[in-house]
This record gives C-alpha cells, sequence and structure tokens, in this order.
C-alpha cells in the first residue's frame, strides 16, 4: 500500500481516515479540496486541477483523499489500493452537517485558500448533492473499481474503519 486513493460520498469521512492512515503509514497525505479550490471558494480552472493532480499522481507514495469523479479513472490507474467508504445518505448527511457547525465561520486545513464555511445557498446547494450521491454515483464507481486492477477495500459501515486501521497495526 504505497499509492492509496480515500474515496466516497462527501461526509463519508475520507479526510479523517486520510489523516489516520498517513500518521500510521507514514504517507503524505494530498487532498484534493486543496488543489481544487482557491480563496472565497473560488474553483481552480479545470486545467491547473489537472496538472497539479497529475504532479502528485506521478510520486511514488501517497495518499489521496477525495472524490472529483471526472479523475477517477485517471487517478485509479495510478493507485494500488482503493479505500471506498460506500455509506448510507443519512450518514453522510450527518457528517456534512457535523462538519459544517464544527468549522462554521474558520477554514479548514484540507481545503485550498480561504474557504470559510458558512451556511448560504452554496451549502444548501452542497446538501442536496450529498442526498443524490449514493443514486448517481455510486453505481458508476463501483464500475470503474472492477475494472480498475486496484486492491479495493470496501467499507459499508463506521465500524469497518476500526477494524481495518486495527488490522493494519498488525501488520
Amino acid at each position: 500500500m504505497q499509492r492509496i486513493l480515500l474515496i466516497g460520498s462527501p461526509g463519508a469521512g475520507k479526510t479523517t481516515l486520510g489523516k489516520q492512515l498517513s500518521q500510521q503509514l507514514d504517507l503524505p497525505l494530498i487532498h484534493l479540496d486543496r488543489i481544487f479550490w482557491r480563496g472565497n471558494w473560488q474553483q481552480a480552472p479545470k486545467e491547473e486541477f489537472d496538472h497539479a493532480l497529475q504532479k502528485e499522481l506521478e510520486k511514488p507514495r501517497w495518499i489521496i483523499d477525495g472524490n472529483y469523479i471526472r479523475t477517477l479513472a485517471h487517478r485509479l490507474s495510478y493507485c494500488d489500493t482503493v479505500i471506498w467508504l460506500d455509506f448510507s445518505t443519512p450518514i453522510c448527511l450527518w457528517g456534512v452537517i457535523k462538519r459544517l457547525f464544527q468549522n462554521l465561520g474558520k477554514a479548514r486545513d484540507d481545503m485550498g485558500g480561504e474557504c470559510v464555511e458558512k451556511l448560504d445557498r452554496e451549502r444548501l446547494e452542497f446538501f442536496r448533492y450529498v442526498a443524490t450521491f449514493n443514486k448517481k454515483y455510486r453505481g458508476m464507481m463501483g464500475e470503474q473499481l472492477k475494472r480498475s486492477g486496484a486492491t479495493v477495500i470496501h467499507l459499508k459501515k463506521r465500524w469497518q474503519i476500526k477494524r481495518m486501521l486495527a488490522d493494519l497495526n498488525q501488520i
């Protein structure tokens, strides 16, 4: 496990798991949100994002946390392991709501630029995105994972994360 992708719906816990794995496995952690977002929730241009992502993918060791469905097939071609946090929509909605209120008025360290968490129209649209994520993307993600050739660790319950981390400690 030298190149690990963490994927799943927003709110599933990819960033939290990424931080834990980074410490446990001594692998650098790359947050796609840091590459994608500029100050005040402005998106990086597609070409700039793709170039920065490619530079990270070419490194020999990493954990990449984030979805960005458009680039999933490309990222899969570089990884050796995928950890898919495939949790229910209510669990993920709770995760993003909890994260919003824990960080309200602050910029998170896993985000690019100064993206201050606030409850506004964009956040409400984001909640709608999370509410429909599994319906729109779960099947497509599963198909891409089957074709990828990577080792896939498919976790459907939060307790499975703790077991996986404990098992890694035994190695």
